[in-house]
């Protein structure tokens, strides 16, 4: 080997001093010259020594962030929030590709099937979407991240909403595409998003009491009666939509969430208590 990193900047190296390119063209040459070790050994203070190849270890050994948590960082999340939203289960591959191909089934069905004035399948299934990814991104029982979101460095109802957030935002998102595909029911077809919000927000108020599995499923539950008990009022042959979908329906449905965001705000200390945390 006919070049080697000179006494003064290997004595730069071992302080930290070594700036690039030189820093980089230092780390190849050690690498495969033994020489330039021995003379960096003999120039260095073998503790600032050690201390640096361990932190060059531990940033080799660090996990790299997937595609969704550097886009994340890019657009300005702080490094922890952008983990733990990558972490979220309903924000990764399979949740989103198991809802796309429920919504696409729905809308298939929406229009193909008989002649009605409102899709009735897809507007009572998009409403529960929203509700079960919100369930599942916390929780001990649902959440396999829920210790690292414990011990994350904020309070547990801030973070139940960051995740909440970020879970609405993909759920509404793929039901507003989904809805762009029933371009012949017009502004009916967005009947879904009231009932969707009340749902959601009615789940987290009644989660600090009843817990993260049993307040989404009694309120989807209580969702699921309500469509068939309407159904049965209005009858086969009543034509046009069904009163949860009709524009008392829809008011009822903004009065509730309403109501449910204001309780959830009530109660939000009691995400942080032992069993509650909803992070």
């Amino acid at each position: 080997m006919s070049w080697h990193v000179s006494e003064e900047d290997l004595r730069a190296y071992a302080r930290g001093e070594l700036a690039p390119p030189g820093l980089w063209s230092a780390d190849a040459h050690l690498t495969a010259c033994a020489r330039c070790r021995g003379v960096l050994a003999d120039v260095s203070d073998p503790a600032a020594l050690d201390a640096g190849w361990e932190r060059l270890d531990a940033e080799l050994d660090a996990p790299r962030p997937g595609l969704f948590e550097s886009l994340l960082v890019r657009l300005g999340v702080a490094d922890h929030i952008a983990r733990l939203l990558a972490a979220t289960p309903v924000l990764r591959g399979s949740w989103i590709g198991a809802v796309v191909a429920l919504l696409v089934m729905t809308v298939v069905v929406a229009n193909v099937g008989p002649s009605a004035d409102t899709p009735t399948l897809f507007l009572a299934l998009a409403p529960l979407l929203p509700l079960a990814g919100v369930a599942l991104s916390y929780g001990p029982a649902l959440d396999p991240t829920h210790e690292m979101a414990v011990v994350s460095p904020m309070h547990g109802f801030r973070l139940l909403m960051i995740r909440t957030v970020a879970v609405l935002v993909a759920g509404l998102g793929l039901n507003g595409l989904a809805t762009l595909a029933l371009p012949g029911y017009g502004l009916r077809a967005l009947a879904w998003l009231l009932p969707a919000l009340a749902l959601t927000a009615t789940g987290l108020a009644l989660t600090p009491r009843l817990g993260p599995v049993l307040a989404p499923s009694l309120v989807g539950g209580a969702w699921i009666t309500l469509l068939l008990a309407a159904e049965a009022a209005a009858g086969p042959d009543t034509e046009g939509p069904i009163a949860p979908f009709t524009a008392t329906g829809q008011g009822v449905f903004a009065v509730v969430a309403a109501l449910a965001v204001a309780l959830l705000y009530a109660v939000r200390d009691g995400f942080d208590r032992a069993g509650g945390n909803a992070a």
